[in-house]
């Protein structure tokens, strides 16, 4: 197949490379893939970016990005097949709704904050996407997010409007008053209304989080590292000091724990 060897290529390149590998003679993986067996693929990709930037590894960014735009072209490319739109259109689209939701860069409108900016472009959103009610704001929060991110951007939504705590006291109340009630359907066994109460303490713990100004979903994540590393420690103690881990009494082992604190 020809193609021509370059020592640098840019994102035409790209777009012809996939083409190319999605062409009948092309690669046999590439060729058969569609939107939903490779929709893991962009969700790895994403968080193997994030992962970059959360390390600060330019090099490894880099690499990141371009898989993560390697997967633009591949779904884009999917509907230009069956006649949708292509990767243009894409660009076209998003270039627009940048110049539209940018008026105080590309028309009159005056945003000279931050806050300013965003209030225009929550109003501008509503405006282009026909939604006439608060409700259909929250409901248009995409309901794939990891929930804990989906919990906070729609409490975020919220928020704008006034459906609110006033304070973090406020917040912090609800979680005591949530855990009570989780409490209570445990004391009564009650299944269906565990998970229910469960759920009710997540949402508001992090509802705490946002009012702290902190990213629950990261928390929670570096909480796990943290447990993770500390659970190695426990571990190698365990081996040094030759104590059978599996089945070691919780008071030991709470020891070390503390130990490796």
């Amino acid at each position: 197949m020809n193609f021509e060897l370059k020592s640098r290529y840019g994102f035409e390149d790209l777009v012809e490379i996939m083409r190319i590998l999605r062409s009948p003679d092309g690669c046999p993986w590439d060729r058969v893939q569609t939107h939903k067996s490779i929709r893991q693929n962009f969700i790895e990709e994403t968080y193997e970016a994030i992962e970059a930037i959360d390390t600060e590894d330019v090099e490894l960014l880099r690499e990141e990005l371009g898989d993560v735009m390697m997967q633009v072209v591949f779904h884009s490319l999917m509907e230009e097949e069956v006649g949708s739109f292509d990767i243009s259109d894409v660009c076209d689209e998003v270039c627009k709704k940048l110049i539209v939701r940018h008026p105080h860069v590309f028309s009159d409108t005056i945003a000279d904050t931050a806050d300013e900016v965003l209030k225009n472009w929550d109003k501008i959103k509503m405006q282009t996407k026909s939604q006439k009610s608060q409700s259909e704001v929250l409901g248009s929060v995409s309901k794939s997010l990891p929930a804990l991110m989906y919990s906070q951007k729609v409490q975020h939504k919220a928020a704008k409007v006034g459906f609110d705590f006033e304070k973090t006291d406020d917040a912090i109340g609800k979680v005591n008053e949530e855990l009570t009630e989780l409490k209570d359907a445990i004391s009564r066994n009650d299944e269906e209304n565990m998970s229910e109460e469960l759920g009710d303490l997540l949402f508001s713990v992090v509802n705490v989080a946002r009012f702290i100004k902190v990213d629950s979903e990261k928390a929670l994540y570096d909480a796990t590292l943290k447990f993770t590393d500390r659970f190695a420690k426990v571990e190698a103690l365990c081996k040094e000091r030759s104590i059978d881990m599996a089945n070691a009494p919780i008071s030991v082992l709470d020891s070390l724990w503390d130990e490796v604190k």
